[in-house]
Parts: structure tokens; C-alpha cells; sequence
């Protein structure tokens, strides 16, 4: 096939989700929904976190760390979708394509690792809580967050780069929703097969781990939780702890089907599916599956809507 020089204005054209279906406009108006949902779920979250000064405890610390990195990635994807689909415009510039990759590379791995933390604050909170605050102070806390951006980033840096110094074919549609390296090796007219197998590795090597120690986390915790002697605790640490595993679920399935499941088990459409689910879909619920049982996070809500946004009036 004919090659073309990405680097002189070329660039690509993603073809999502919402140009194969065949009821683009109800797709468009469910993503704009789940969009905004995103936003002011993720942005009242934070808010809460960060105003309240009972939520300034290393769990919520983390979990505001999440709804940034939830809001951020949402919003490195759905607003071109979607405004690709209204102006009838799906292409995206060379440099365009580079930064969107290393952005949603920097976000997902950045939330694999985040994850793997929360579990372990979990444990520490409910099978050491007299050290909780010894083993989860201040300075952990933010290690914790700083290593999870910062080998994010140069993970996603190291894949960013290698992937875009193919060369690619003459056909320059990308038949995904973002620009991600399985898609856009597909274009590649070299051999990218050692290269694929490498992304396999080491996408086992990102995930695996942090979702093993997620499991021992919680296999513990159970173990812990099960001989509690008071039936009010147990439910406190299963409501807390049946919210993270349920984000887990959602986070590690998408992403091990992406990237672990060898190519061959899935199709393009597939992949489709799955990218709106851990881009749009995930980031619109988390927050709510964080809030709506836990009883600090709805009671600092209140207080904080009422104290700076709901200011109650004077009796005159």
C-alpha cells in the first residue's frame, strides 16, 4: 500500500462507535448525558473532598485523586466524539492523535495503579486500624498518588513514542473511538507484530499485579471482616469495600479485554463497545457508586451545599 508522511499536516480519522450504529443521534445524546453526569458527579466529589474538613482522611484523599483522574479521561475522549458526530468532522491531526494517546495511556495507567492503593488503604483501615494513621499518613498518601502519575506517565510515554514512529498505510481510518495503540497498529504497514506481543507483556505486566494484590487485599479484609464481632461494622466494611471492588470490576474488566485478551478473541466493533464503557460509561458511575451508600460522603454533600452553594436564609 502507498505510504503517506504523517508529518506533513496528514493525519487520521476515527471511526467510532457512532459511525457504525444505526441510531448515531440517540448514541450522540446518551454520551452528552453520561458526559455531564461525569462532570458534575466527579466535580461535586471533589468539591466535597476538598471543602469538608471531615473527608480529610487518606481513604478520601485517594478517592478525590480518582474522580480527578475519572474526570480528566472522560474528558480527553467524549467532547471530540461528540463533536466530531455534530460538525460531521471525525479527523484528528497527527500531533492531535500523539497527545490524546499519551493522555488516555497517562489516566488509565495512573488509575490501574491508584486502585491497587485504595485496596491496600482498605486493608490497613480494617485489619490495622490502630495503625491506620501510621501506615497511611500524610506523606504515604501522597507517594502513593505521586507513584501512580508518575509511572503512569512514563509508561505511557514509552508506548506513545514507539507507536508513533511507524510508518503508516494509505488508509488512515482508525476504526476506534480514540487513538490507542491496538487500533493504530492495525495501519501500520510494517511487520508490528513483535511490537503487539510486547504491548501484550507488558499490558500483563501493568495489570496483573496491581489486580493481584487487589485480590489478596480483600481476600484478607473478608477473612477479617467475617470474624468481626459487631454486626454494624461488618456492614460499614462491606458497604466500603463492596463500592471499591465493584469500580475494580468495571476498571480491570474493560482493560484486560483491551489489552490482555490477545486480538484474535475480539473484534473491532468490540473494542468499540468496550472503549465507551471505560471512557464514558465508568467515569459517569464511579462517583455515584462511591456516594450513594456512603453515609460521610452524602452527609458532607448537605453540609457542604448548604454552607457555600445553599446558603439558608434569615428568618425576617
Amino acid at each position: 500500500m502507498e505510504l503517506w508522511n504523517s508529518t506533513l499536516g496528514s493525519g487520521f480519522s476515527l471511526v467510532g462507535i457512532l459511525d457504525g450504529s444505526g441510531f448515531p443521534e440517540v448514541l450522540c445524546a446518551i454520551f452528552t448525558t453520561l458526559y455531564f453526569l461525569a462532570l458534575t458527579s466527579n466535580g461535586l466529589l471533589l468539591l466535597v473532598i476538598t471543602m469538608d474538613a471531615r473527608l480529610q482522611v487518606p481513604m478520601y484523599h485517594l478517592l478525590g485523586q480518582l474522580s480527578l483522574m475519572d474526570l480528566l479521561f472522560t474528558s480527553v475522549v467524549t467532547p471530540k466524539a461528540v463533536m466530531d458526530f455534530l460538525l460531521g468532522d471525525n479527523t484528528i491531526s497527527f500531533g492531535g492523535c500523539t497527545f490524546q494517546m499519551f493522555l488516555a495511556l497517562t489516566l488509565g495507567g495512573a488509575e490501574d495503579l491508584l486502585l491497587a492503593f485504595m485496596a491496600y488503604d482498605r486493608y490497613v483501615a480494617i485489619c490495622h486500624p490502630l495503625s491506620y494513621m501510621i501506615f497511611m499518613r500524610p506523606s504515604i498518601c501522597w507517594l502513593m498518588v505521586a507513584i501512580s502519575w508518575i509511572l503512569a506517565s512514563l509508561s505511557a510515554l514509552g508506548y506513545t513514542t514507539y507507536t508513533m514512529q511507524y510508518s503508516f498505510c494509505k488508509s488512515r481510518e482508525i476504526r476506534h473511538l480514540l487513538c490507542e495503540v491496538p487500533p493504530l497498529l492495525k495501519l501500520a504497514c510494517e511487520d508490528a507484530s513483535r511490537y503487539e506481543l510486547m504491548v501484550y507483556a507488558m499490558g500483563v505486566t501493568f495489570l496483573i499485579p496491581p489486580l493481584a494484590a487487589i485480590l489478596a487485599s480483600y481476600t484478607v479484609i473478608l477473612f477479617t471482616v467475617l470474624h468481626m464481632p459487631s454486626n454494624e461494622g461488618r456492614k460499614k466494611a462491606l458497604v466500603t469495600c463492596s463500592s471499591h471492588l465493584t469500580v475494580v470490576g468495571m476498571f480491570y474488566g474493560a482493560a484486560t479485554f483491551m489489552y490482555v485478551l490477545p486480538s484474535t478473541f475480539h473484534s473491532p466493533r468490540q473494542d468499540n463497545i468496550i472503549s465507551v464503557f471505560y471512557t464514558i460509561v465508568t467515569p459517569a458511575l464511579n462517583p455515584l457508586i462511591y456516594s450513594l451508600r456512603n453515609k460521610e460522603v452524602t452527609g458532607a454533600l448537605r453540609r457542604v451545599l448548604g454552607r457555600y452553594i445553599l446558603p439558608v436564609q434569615p428568618n425576617l
